[in-house]
């Protein structure tokens, strides 16, 4: 499965790679409306702070912000391969951290991860089931699984839909897959 696994990520990164700067803004912008829309009424929200090549989440943050909803975002705990969580008051505090993730450094603000009902998910590719392939650490399967009680949104490009990824039962489905085409909701029976 592992190697399934690796395969994917393989493909899935090299098509990530034709995407020019400018599909992935207007890429980014279409799944930001989307998201607006899902979002609506949930405070705080956990958001990934994007890194080049993903859906871009800085103008969502943002805009969430801009409503005066509390924004929450993981930062990577390499050794214990765990997320811990800081509330993010502004975005100008973020810089490319672990993995090259942009994180709060040295301006933290820990936030509970029990009060947190939503959180937005980055997915390197995804199938109609609701699973999805991260970078292969298993940060967000370990916290999901920890805190099953969030709503999961995982957000990707429509170009990184595949037929069905090579899943374990420790990984966590989405509840709602957003692309810049739409909203998709996940059957719970689906599987």
């Amino acid at each position: 499965m592992g190697h399934d696994k690796e395969a994917a990520r393989e493909r899935a990164r090299a098509i990530r790679c034709r995407l020019t700067p400018a599909e992935i803004s207007s890429h980014s912008a279409a799944i930001r409306r989307h998201l607006l829309g899902v979002i609506d009424g949930a405070d705080p929200v956990m958001v990934y702070a994007s890194k080049p090549g993903e859906v871009d989440t800085s103008g969502l943050i943002e805009r969430l912000l801009a409503r005066g909803i509390r924004i929450v975002v993981p930062i990577i705990e390499q050794e214990t391969r765990t997320l811990r969580l800081s509330f993010l008051r502004d975005p100008g505090v973020l810089r490319p951290s672990t993995f090259s993730v942009p994180e709060p450094v040295g301006c933290e603000i820990p936030a509970d991860p029990s009060g947190i009902d939503l959180v937005v998910v980055p997915m390197m590719a995804f199938d109609r089931r609701g699973f999805r392939l991260g970078y292969g650490a298993g940060y967000y399967d370990r916290f999901l699984s920890d805190h099953p009680g969030m709503m999961k949104i995982g957000v990707a490009f429509s170009c990184l839909e595949v037929d069905r990824i090579p899943a374990d039962e420790h990984d966590v489905r989405m509840d709602v897959i957003v692309t810049e085409d739409g909203v998709v909701e996940i059957s719970p029976r689906e599987s």
